[in-house]
């Protein structure tokens, strides 16, 4: 029958999915990076796992991963929202504050792992081009499992923390000219150091100025046209095919998906769009990126590391002594204390995932034989299972004695990146209530659902971003976790009392002061956790009290202060309903009339 489904091409989705929906929500009431999780269960879906004994028992073939190739070729995409989450989340200001930690520590890191494990390899037999890739290979940590055990264990914020995400960040940064490097030494079969090598660069950087001028032309524009149609749908798919098509087009031009996509998110971070498209895209990247684990843990062959154990544990034992050593050195170089530095090197001395992208391509163009490799990938997985015991052992030692202020630390982060006040609509209203908060120096951040006053306050240097307050991810984008207050000047009453609940729940002790409708309104909001609602319909008869009053001869001086007087009133009546009693709903009804 045409169109008839055959449950068994959907097993493996089946399973990917219950294995998420059982890994996550376990993994994380163990307070384990559920990444572990997946790496474990593709270790036991796949085919070194329950599928070598499926011959013996066969019912757990249903629970084996069918077609790993398959699996392995979406599983792709999850490094691809990888690195185009981490160009979203950069910006050149931060870069240039930091620039010391991220481009001095963390350049001397990789460059002093890369030539120490390289020599290491070397000496063991290996050759110059392949000890070289393995050692930058396994020179990068973990960024997608460090970064939440941090968060986690509040540790992003000190010394150790912060040297911590420079280096990762770094790190971050080289996996494009590392995988570019990869691609043109692979295409010249054996002329490494050939000067023809130099040369074949140049299609590279061709191509590099292609994406990113085709990118400043294109996206924002397409994301400008997109937020006008008011679709969250649309939204989805502009963001969907920003992330994808960048990567489609640098692999046109030769160059690696993951390295468009992160080109992608650099050009769009310094966008209004940037925390909505941080928001949409976290999903499909949290997903993609678990089903990239588990085709890890699939690919990892149990047989290699039975058969040579010794070898696999010392490989990983030797590296991540190696690690430690050397971040140690290089953190006590940049002013870290001992404990600090004890810290960030144990943290950051396992392997991460891009060893698994770096060592796949150098198989494809056969830099490192396959068998070398897939001995050290069963290492470098055996180290990344170690994080979470070494991010509890890091994080008691830097907890020994109180943080002490190192110069390793970073500047304070800029005032668009921790708003003072962040103000939700940019309206008339808006713009007059950010234009007092400019006039006593005080930073501010704004967000606003309707793309047309954003362009014209960009030009203008202000900082507002396209995005949906009410989600609560968008709100800490934008700052809220360190907002000292927050203004809603929205004159949607429904998206006015949506916000200031989200608001209210992510920060308990936050100032919210919100745009109010009438006295019924300004009710429901201070229900909901306002600290102030300010009705419209009341501030206008104020406004006009006080005009005719001093106009007919009352003096300036009492006008004003009845006017303070009523409005406290107002205030008391609408905020502190419990303590009048009877009166209260009479209060509301003559407030309304």
């Amino acid at each position: 029958m045409a169109g008839e489904i055959n449950p068994g091409e959907y097993k493996d989705v089946v399973l990917f999915l219950a294995t998420a929906g059982v890994v996550v929500p376990l993994f994380r009431r163990l307070k384990i990076s559920p990444i572990l999780g997946f790496l474990g269960a593709g270790v036991l879906l796949g085919p070194f796992g329950l599928g070598a004994l499926s011959d013996h028992i066969p019912w757990f073939s249903y629970f084996t991963i069918s077609d790993p190739a398959e699996i392995g070729q979406l599983a792709e995409l999850g490094v691809v929202f990888l690195l185009f989450m981490i160009g979203l989340e950069l910006s050149w200001e931060r870069l240039r504050l930091m620039r010391r930690m991220v481009f001095g520590l963390g350049g001397l890191q990789v460059l002093a792992c890369t030539a120490a494990i390289a020599g290491a390899a070397y000496a063991l037999g290996q050759p110059v081009g392949s000890a070289l890739v393995l050692g930058a290979a396994l020179s990068l940590s973990s960024t997608a499992i460090i970064m939440p055990l941090l968060a986690e264990r509040k540790r992003q914020h000190t010394a150790a923390g912060r040297a911590i995400f420079s280096v990762l960040l770094f790190q971050d940064l080289a996996v494009a000219p590392i995988l570019i490097t990869l691609t043109v030494i692979g295409g010249q079969a054996g002329e490494v150091f050939s000067p023809k090598v130099f040369l074949a660069f140049v299609p590279a950087v061709v191509g590099l100025f292609a994406l990113v001028v085709l990118g400043r032309l294109v996206l924002r524009p397409l994301m400008k046209s997109v937020a006008k149609a008011k679709s969250e749908e649309l939204f989805m798919a502009a963001s969907l095919l920003i992330v994808i098509g960048a990567g489609v087009l640098a692999a046109v031009a030769g160059l690696s998906m993951a390295l468009g996509a992160f080109i992608a998110g650099l050009l769009l971070a310094e966008t209004e769009y940037r925390h909505e498209v941080e928001v949409t895209i976290e999903p499909f990247k949290g997903l993609l990126l678990g089903l990239f684990f588990v085709s890890v843990g699939i690919g990892l062959d149990m047989s290699l590391l039975i058969g040579n154990f010794a070898q696999v544990m010392g490989i990983a034992a030797g590296v991540m002594a190696l690690m430690t050593v050397i971040i140690f050195v290089l953190a006590r170089l940049f002013g870290l204390k001992n404990r600090q530095a004890v810290e960030a090197a144990l943290l950051l001395s396992a392997a991460g995932e891009f060893a698994f992208v770096i060592l796949a391509t150098a198989v494809g163009h056969g830099v490192v034989p396959k068998g070398v490799a897939d001995t050290v990938l069963v290492a470098s997985t055996l180290s990344m299972f170690t994080i979470p015991l070494l991010s509890g052992l890091s994080s008691r030692i830097g907890r020994g004695k109180a943080p002490v202020p190192s110069e390793a630390a970073p500047p304070p982060v800029t005032a668009s990146e921790a708003p003072a006040v962040l103000v939700v609509g940019y309206g008339r209203v808006g713009k007059l209530v950010s234009g007092m908060l400019e006039r006593h120096n005080i930073p501010w951040i704004g967000a606003e659902r309707d793309a047309r006053p954003i362009d014209a306050a960009r030009r203008e240097g202000k900082q507002i971003y396209f995005g949906d307050a009410s989600r609560p991810e968008f709100l800490k984008r934008c700052g809220l976790d360190t907002a000292r207050a927050l203004v809603i000047t929205m004159d949607s009453p429904e998206g006015t009392e949506a916000v200031v609940a989200t608001a209210r729940e992510l920060r308990p002790d936050l100032t919210i002061v919100a745009r109010a409708r009438d006295a019924r309104h300004a009710q429901r909001l201070y229900d909901l956790g306002a600290t102030d609602a300010v009705p419209e319909t009341i501030e206008a008869s104020l406004q006009l009290s006080e005009a005719v009053l001093v106009d007919i001869g009352i003096p300036m001086g009492l006008v004003i202060a009845s006017i303070h007087e009523r409005r406290d009133e107002f205030r008391k009546l609408l905020n502190r309903p419990e303590a009048l009693g009877g009166r209260t709903k009479r209060a509301r009804d003559a407030l309304n009339r």
